[in-house]
């Protein structure tokens, strides 16, 4: 069943059209309307055979938010070292846009999804070869689910060579009853698997090395990563991942980036920063350590980590840096003195929220480039941080550990950053994991956190080890 467009939606296309065949420039035009509700995730997986390699989802913790864009109306990529940020944003700026909505909600119409690299110098390897250093879609179709109401848009990107019956069928027939949109989505048990856990003995002796070196001043606090491996005996069902990591994090962002076979998807507590109108918010997020079996033990170890040295150094010198980095775009910056706790399923940490006012000309991609990487990514100082991770992190980071999200065409938007995540394709998965080394940092412990924040992803894979879906 086909929706008739009106004469208004029609004439906004025809004048598109038109102005796009006089500037000799595309224009993207978006229509938006309420629809009755449907599971994003039956949105997202009922999508797969039409739009291979051309998917994304998206869901914030206890904001009832979440985005799903299936096919790529229009892709920008950039592979510059230095201005990457920008050049993405100013690429987005050339695009005249036309919305057509009875109601604008922040999170339909014309929107950008995606992300970039952690390090655009670094050499990639395979595992990686086929993710720019950045890359963002606008979807053809977009499902945005915001305080319990939900929204279907519509882009296209209309050129001066398109003719205006092709433009008016985009739009009549996208937009069909998507009552159709169903899919099994029960959780199958565990799914048997092999790991490999790579360059372990070198990751151990970079964490030695990088705690030798902030010993001798070199600098502060270093993050270093590492990968574990897991090959299934069946193919990964990545819909069953993102239903897993949504009953399992519920105070965590879920997001899957879909780039041709390969799903980077993850389920992280660290937001990079939230702009809506001038509202900014970022979050600090340093110092963990895991829950307890009950509640007692639970709070004894949050209290530990309260007041935990290392810890709340670890912490302070992330507070510290972005405090510096969003000092430099907002006003009126609130930096609570001292840490809570934010609870996960298996880890609690130390976080404080961090909110101000953005100055007159700063945009979104500007913070997040002032904010990437955090200390609790990267260190401190940033430059010495990334050149130390360069020399001694045995992996490639790709996408890991970097900013992922989205933003629209008034600049509201969030990212957060890519950790508790893993890259999977087919039966294989490569999951991620990485410590802030500081002076007072053993090789042996920060190990085994290592193992602890491996957890989330593996549940979720749903290997036979971690059933209990």
């Amino acid at each position: 069943m086909l929706t008739t467009l009106d004469n208004t939606m029609k004439e906004n296309i025809v004048h598109a059209l038109e102005k796009a065949r006089q500037t000799n420039q595309s224009v993207i035009v978006s229509t938006v309307r309420e629809v009755d509700a449907i599971n994003p995730l039956h949105f997202y997986a009922t999508a797969e055979k039409l739009n291979i390699g051309e998917r994304f989802f998206w869901s914030s913790p206890s904001e009832h938010f979440t985005l799903v864009g299936v096919g790529n109306e229009l892709i920008l990529e950039n592979e510059d070292n230095d201005e990457r940020f920008q050049k993405i944003e100013s690429q987005w700026r050339e695009y005249p846009k036309r919305l057509i909505a009875a109601k604008h909600e922040i999170g339909t119409g014309p929107l950008l999804f995606g992300g970039f690299s952690f390090d655009p110098i670094k050499e990639k390897d395979l595992l990686w070869e086929t993710f720019s250093e950045a890359k963002f879609v606008l979807p053809t179709k977009m499902l945005t689910v915001r305080q319990n109401k939900t929204y279907l848009t519509i882009n296209k990107l209309i050129t001066p060579f398109d003719d205006s019956g092709t433009c008016l069928q985009h739009f009549e027939s996208s937009n069909e009853n998507i009552e159709k949109y169903k899919y099994n989505l029960d959780c199958e048990k565990g799914n048997e698997f092999a790991s490999i856990e790579l360059k372990t003995a070198e990751w151990v002796e970079a964490v030695q090395q990088a705690t030798d070196d902030i010993k001798a001043n070199q600098l502060d606090k270093v993050v270093l990563a590492r990968e574990v491996h897991l090959e299934f005996s069946e193919t990964i069902n990545p819909y069953h991942v993102i239903g897993r990591l949504q009953t399992e994090q519920p105070t965590s962002f879920i997001f899957c980036f879909e780039n041709g076979p390969k799903q980077f998807i993850g389920a992280t507590p660290e937001r990079l920063v939230k702009k809506q109108e001038n509202q900014v918010l970022s979050t600090c997020l340093a110092g963990s350590i895991n829950r307890g079996s009950n509640k007692q033990e639970d709070e004894m170890l949050g209290n530990k980590l309260l007041h935990d040295e290392k810890n709340l150094l670890e912490h302070h010198i992330v507070v510290k840096m972005i405090r510096e980095a969003l000092e430099y775009c907002c006003n009126d910056l609130n930096v609570p003195t001292n840490p809570i706790l934010l609870k996960t399923k298996n880890i609690q940490h130390l976080y404080t929220p961090v909110r101000g006012l953005a100055k007159d000309g700063y945009s979104l991609l500007d913070m997040v480039a002032k904010l990437h990487p955090t200390p609790a990514l990267g260190g401190y100082p940033k430059q010495k941080a990334v050149e130390k991770i360069r020399e001694l992190e045995p992996m490639h980071r790709g996408w890991y550990a970097a900013p992922i999200g989205w933003f629209d065409h008034e600049d509201n938007g969030e990212f957060v950053v890519a950790i508790r995540s893993g890259l999977i394709e087919d039966n294989k998965a490569a999951l991620f994991a990485g410590c802030g080394i500081v002076s007072e940092s053993d090789p042996e412990t920060e190990y085994l956190e290592t193992k602890m924040k491996l957890k989330p992803m593996m549940s979720a894979l749903g290997g036979k080890e971690y059933e209990g879906c």
